[in-house]
């Protein structure tokens, strides 16, 4: 027994070899933790390469031509889009198809429609095999992720167009149009030295100016009115991303001044190419000869007009597909002609109103929500027609194009909704106009939203 005390003590006092001994002890350890660590990065690489094919499925998913995407725009109500986690699983199972190291355990997509949202979540699950944990009994490692992407719709817009087409948008389109006229009815043998530069369209004279406009290629702002509506939906067609994301409807103030009201040229509907074909038939306000019986020059009623055009629009929405937004596209030359007793301007005879429009009149319809596109048509002076100089000349000073100093285009401009108002002088393009209100529209209802 003391033999063995003494060689225990003699070990101890011994310190000659330590290091390689501690370094034996603890080499077992430590390549357990390089194992664990070799096998937990690798676990980290395979997520990481899950967790990207899980963000192209969830961003693929939600593209504006996957079909997640595109079934939502079908959709009129919430709830799961079946198209889009199916898509979304075949994106997700293509990114991992060429991948090995792991067992998928399981991939969950999801994608769901709420208002003009559309979100994609795309869940994972995997085993990864362990190299070096199985000496601890752990024979794989669990990893999971989880991608989460969103995307807005486009929003879902009604336009209704206002088209003035009353004989004042009879005048020539332009300085050049408009001299036109006027020397063509100098000195002619019917009325001579009338000097007109309106192609007024009356049905009592076969000699009427809007037929001496068309044999003489004069264009009107009526014209030029026409192809502009035309073109818009070719530009609408172009810009919307669901077939029926734009609807259209057209309006003007009615055939003839024996059927004075709002007329409908074209009921809402999504097909803009028979919206177009409508637009085709946009003409001049006929009249039965002048101060005639059925509204004695009065053609410019807006205080009649507008009440009629705010019971045709509904309610505007939140822009969906079951409740789009509402938007009225006003164009004129912004000059009431009206029996009207409340006349802003001094009226002539009994009650003959010729005044800017009168601002509130849009205000009752922007109060319920609706947006106003105003596209004003400079009212340019006319120094040769006496009945403008003596009614119209005193509110519509110049310069013009724009018109700071008209009280038409400043009552206009307050008739528009923040930022919808545009002006569009003889040399300027109504279309072009058009086009860049409709696409402001579209852009504002973006941001609003």
């Amino acid at each position: 027994m003391s033999t063995l005390i003494r060689t225990i003590s003699r070990f101890r006092r011994d310190s000659s070899g330590n290091i390689a001994m501690i370094f034996g002890l603890a080499l077992l350890p430590l390549l357990i933790a390089v194992g664990c660590a070799v096998d937990y990065s690798r676990a980290n690489q395979i997520r990481s390469k899950l967790i990207s094919a899980a963000d192209a499925a969830s961003v693929g998913s939600v593209a504006k031509a996957s079909p997640g995407f595109i079934a939502a725009g079908a959709m009129t109500s919430d709830g799961e889009i079946s198209a889009g986690e199916a898509d979304a699983r075949k994106i997700f199972n293509g990114n991992i198809s060429n991948q090995n190291g792991f067992t998928l355990t399981g991939v969950t997509p999801t994608m769901t429609k709420s208002g003009g949202t559309i979100t994609s979540t795309v869940q994972f699950s995997a085993d990864v095999p362990t190299m070096f944990l199985g000496v601890m009994g752990r024979s794989k490692v669990s990893v999971s992720g989880t991608s989460t992407s969103t995307a807005n719709m486009p929003l879902y817009i009604d336009f209704y167009l206002l088209l003035d087409n009353s004989p004042s948008m009879g005048v020539g389109a332009t300085p050049t149009d408009v001299d036109a006229l006027v020397k063509a009815t100098t000195g002619n043998s019917f009325k001579p030295n009338d000097q007109c530069a309106f192609a007024c369209h009356d049905y009592n004279d076969p000699n009427n100016y809007y037929n001496l406009a068309k044999s003489l290629g004069v264009t009107t702002r009526i014209d030029v009115l026409r192809s502009a509506t035309q073109q818009l939906m070719d530009t609408a067609s172009a810009t919307q991303t669901y077939s029926s994301q734009f609807r259209m409807a057209i309006y003007d103030f009615g055939a003839s001044s024996a059927t004075y009201g709002l007329r409908s040229l074209f009921s809402l509907s999504s097909s803009l190419s028979s919206a177009k074909s409508a637009a085709g038939n946009i003409d001049l306000m006929g009249v039965y000869g002048n101060n005639d019986s059925y509204t004695a020059d009065k053609d410019s009623q807006f205080t009649a007009i507008f009440p009629q055009i705010n019971n045709a629009i509904a309610n505007p929405g939140t822009g969906t597909s079951s409740a789009p937004l509402k938007y009225l596209f006003f164009v004129s030359d912004g000059v009431a002609d009206e029996p009207n007793s409340s006349c802003l301007k001094p009226i002539s005879g009994s009650n003959r109103c010729q005044s800017p429009i009168n601002p509130a009149l849009c205000t009752a319809i922007k109060n319920r929500g609706i947006k106003i596109a105003v596209l004003y048509t400079t009212y340019l002076q006319l120094p040769t027609n006496n009945w403008y100089m003596t009614w119209i000349d005193p509110f519509n000073q110049g310069p013009f194009g724009p018109s700071p100093n008209s009280q038409i285009a400043q009552n206009m401009q307050a008739c528009a909704s923040p930022g919808f108002y545009f002006e569009v002088s003889p040399t300027q393009g109504i279309a072009d106009a058009m086009n860049a209100l409709f696409k402001k529209a579209v852009a504002d209802a973006r941001i609003s939203s």
